[in-house]
């Protein structure tokens, strides 16, 4: 299996923890073999320095220069439509899935299981 999921100037990163957890992000410039430059015009991440630990690179990539301003990479985001391709992945679908289950935990605990067995 051939790795295609390289570090690069506008990969687009789906932030996995940290005050960020959640969120996308664009790769702006690459600071060191540990830390990137980011941004997220349309997700409401100002542009910061975060270690690749933190993020999980996803299949898109957007094309503007290498240390683009801002206003590029929310145009470039946006003529690429990230934020509904990423909703249509089965990986965000996953996500959502979770989050909703987590919401819904006393909903689905164990006693309601049981309650539900013992109608039966």
């Amino acid at each position: 299996m051939v790795f295609r999921r390289f570090v690069e100037v506008g990969r687009v990163a789906y932030v996995s923890f940290g005050p960020h957890a959640g969120k996308l992000v664009a790769i702006v410039d690459v600071i060191d073999q540990n830390r990137a430059l980011v941004d997220g015009p349309c997700t409401q991440v100002r542009r910061q320095a975060m270690p690749f630990k933190c993020m999980q690179l996803t299949d898109f990539i957007l094309k503007f220069p290498h240390s683009a301003r801002q206003k590029y990479v929310r145009q470039a985001w946006q003529k690429a439509d990230i934020n509904t391709k990423w909703a249509a992945t089965r990986w965000a679908k996953k996500i959502e899935a979770r989050e909703r289950v987590m919401t819904l935990g006393h909903l689905n605990s164990d006693f309601v299981s049981f309650e539900g067995f013992e109608v039966r």
